[in-house]
């Protein structure tokens, strides 16, 4: 009788093993998933992977294994895994595994920020001399093709020294005369970022210009290494990723969501929700202050709700748009005084906008039900009035509080929606009473 054929197991693909590497939690799990891949999907699937967790799964796999990989990676990316090791040892024994001339490259980039333009940028760019013609320049550029640059579409016109004299494309040397001098043909209109500039600049320059790749150059001009658009891509996401985990009102995480211990999770919420708790406090001993006032004419807390969640509302908007004009380059410091005025009027609008709801709501209600008794015309002017007061004053506290933040040399995203909330809160209750103790007085008060 013929034995029935076995099932082969399906050899995984890099596409399966990214779908399902969130959910092997255990570096050990995820380098024998990583050891089922072929040879040519795991260089793939390798090189697919964020630096920390390229990082982690080096050091799960056997420290024989581990040149291999080191030395797939080109010099700014081994940079980066490196910075994502913690430990000093493990990282200088997988620098150790580099190749002499990547070790010092690599060496060269660790040695910057890791925010900082040479700390992205990648030393594997195509050289040209200026006195070549175009037919020479196309024959040395085909030789610097055969080694790890980053892109070969543009060749970077370098003196002697190293200094950046102007660029020109791979297209136009092909398109010209072969015998036609470089420097005749490359363009010096050039777009640079000096090395030491904080990688939320240079992507707000990469958005500006809309280029491929940005030089690097030193404070005399030597050309240093380029960053390409794909690398700043990464940039994008973790800046945009920080400015909103700290507009949520918490601190920025190290990792992402499911790789953060649930204790650091803890530690980075937990402040600011203390800061934030205390700050409520405030808010009732606030209330505490207009308790005579409340007991004499209890309608008027009915509205406390409504009053200071408008107020902290227009506050988080006008905080979230106005941080998000800055890290986009849209406002700088010397607008705040434009800002302010844009906002009053803003503020001034919207309050009407919600005043005016808020009026509608009181005479309906009244007479549907009569629920506010004879000064319901005074309550329902208290309550507008003061929504226009603390509606302004919300815009106002979110839009200049970035500003603030800014000159005293801290991130304006820790101007967070909750925190603007919780400081409008107190205020809107002084605000509200002040405008009850106005209106109702000799009545009500």
């Amino acid at each position: 009788m013929d034995t029935p054929p076995r099932d082969v197991p399906e050899t995984p693909t890099a596409e399966q093993l990214v779908e399902r590497w969130s959910e092997l939690e255990e570096p050990e799990a995820r380098a024998a998933a990583f050891h089922e891949l072929p040879r040519e999907e795991s260089d793939e699937f390798f090189l697919m992977l964020p630096a920390h967790e390229q990082a982690a799964l080096l050091l799960a796999l056997p420290s024989g294994e581990r040149r291999l990989w080191m030395r797939l990676l080109a010099p700014d990316d081994a940079a980066d895994v490196l910075q994502e090791v913690e430990d000093e040892g493990a990282r200088a024994e997988l620098l150790g595994l580099l190749g002499v001339a990547a070790r010092y490259e690599v060496r060269a980039l660790l040695a910057y920020e890791e925010d900082a333009a040479g700390g992205l940028m990648s030393p594997m760019f195509a050289r040209v001399r200026p006195d070549s013609t175009a037919e020479e320049a196309v024959r040395y550029l085909r030789r610097q093709a055969e080694t790890d640059l980053e892109t070969v579409s543009y060749g970077y016109v370098l003196d002697s020294e190293q200094r950046l004299l102007g660029v020109i494309s791979l297209r136009q040397l092909i398109a010209t005369r072969g015998t036609q001098k470089v420097h005749e043909l490359m363009s010096t209109d050039l777009v640079t970022v000096r090395e030491e500039m904080d990688q939320e600049e240079v992507a707000r320059v990469f958005s500006q210009h809309h280029l491929m790749a940005i030089p690097v150059v030193d404070a005399e001009g030597r050309m240093k290494g380029i960053i390409t658009a794909d690398d700043i891509v990464d940039v994008v996401e973790e800046e945009a990723t920080e400015d909103i985990q700290k507009l949520g009102g918490m601190e920025a995480l190290d990792a992402p969501y499911l790789r953060t211990p649930l204790l650091q999770m803890v530690r980075k919420r937990a402040g600011w929700l203390a800061a934030l708790f205390l700050g409520e406090m405030l808010t009732a001993t606030a209330m505490a202050r207009y308790e005579d006032e409340i007991a004499r004419a209890v309608v008027l807390a009915l509205f406390v709700p409504l009053i200071i969640s408008s107020g902290g509302n227009s506050g988080s908007q006008a905080t979230t748009l106005v941080i998000r004009a800055m890290a986009l380059g849209e406002v700088r410091p010397v607008d705040a005084w434009r800002v302010l005025r844009r906002e009053l009027t803003s503020g001034f609008l919207l309050g009407l906008v919600l005043g005016t709801i808020g009026f509608a709501r009181i005479s309906v209600w009244q007479a549907l039900f009569h629920t506010y008794g004879e000064h319901w015309l005074r309550v329902a002017a208290t309550v507008s009035i003061s929504l226009v007061g603390v509606v302004i004053f919300g815009t106002l506290a979110g839009s200049l509080l970035p500003f603030l933040l800014r000159a005293l040399k801290f991130d304006p995203a820790s101007a967070s929606a909750p925190f603007v909330a919780t400081l409008v809160d107190v205020s809107g209750l002084v605000i509200y009473f002040t405008v009850a103790d106005l209106v109702l007085r000799g009545t009500m008060l």
